[in-house]
């Protein structure tokens, strides 16, 4: 377990960042109403912020 945290800790930082950036976006900016598929709801956007901040950052790691 502890070999695989090492192996990928870039895109377990970059997973991170991405969870948080989501749910800041929903909580600074997300609807009230509830309406909105993914700032409506934390449960949905801090996944897709992880999601986008794998794919995002993801995208400058080098590739062994």
């Amino acid at each position: 377990m502890i070999e695989f945290l090492k192996k990928h800790r870039k895109e377990f930082i970059a997973v991170t960042i991405g969870s948080f950036a989501g749910w800041a976006y929903y909580y600074f900016v997300g609807c009230s109403s509830g309406g909105c598929m993914i700032s409506g709801t934390w449960y949905i956007s801090v996944p897709y912020g992880g999601l986008l901040g794998y794919l995002f950052l993801g995208s400058f790691l080098k590739k062994k």
